[in-house]
């Protein structure tokens, strides 16, 4: 986009009220994020992100060892999930925060597919435990419905709109 940035990180509790929906739960922990930027926020503009993975009504996080990775990606195999990513701008006391969503549709893919990508790749830091510019994004993804970007974890398309009027 041709935007100069600095990456900055804190560490930020990902907790949230289990009563949001998937595209809430996204938003509030962006939110999280950028009031953790307080003395940031008051000379620059700081931007944050979350990204969720929502499969049949459940949430899949970031897994914690190779088992929930393995778990995770054999619940993915042969269906469909959503992507959700909450974005949030703030500057100063002006803040504005939006979401976007994508359906991803796996094909089957086998125990020896998962474990060689768990074994090469890092899903430790990816919700629901994959990367879709990963191996496991070029060899399962069927379909997606939405934003290849938010899938990456920033809707850049609607970053750069919402970039415009803020």
């Amino acid at each position: 986009m041709n935007l100069e940035f600095d990456v900055l990180l804190k560490d930020v509790d990902e907790s949230y009220p289990k009563k949001l929906d998937p595209a809430q739960i996204a938003v509030y922990i962006s939110e999280k994020k950028a009031n953790a930027f307080v003395q940031e926020r008051k000379t620059h503009l700081v931007i944050t992100a979350d990204t969720i993975v929502s499969y049949n009504d459940e949430i899949l996080g970031k897994p914690a060892s190779p088992r929930e990775a393995r778990e995770t990606l054999s619940k993915l195999s042969g269906s469909k999930h959503e992507v959700y990513t909450g974005v949030t701008l703030a500057h100063g006391d002006k803040q504005l925060s939006f979401f976007d969503r994508t359906e991803v549709y796996f094909r089957n893919i086998t125990t020896e597919q998962i474990d060689y990508y768990i074994k090469h790749y890092n899903p430790y830091d990816k919700a629901g435990s994959y990367g879709v510019q990963d191996w496991i994004g070029l060899i399962a993804v069927e379909k997606i419905v939405g934003s290849y970007t938010n899938i990456m974890g920033l809707p850049t398309e609607k970053l750069y709109t919402a970039l415009s009027s803020f």
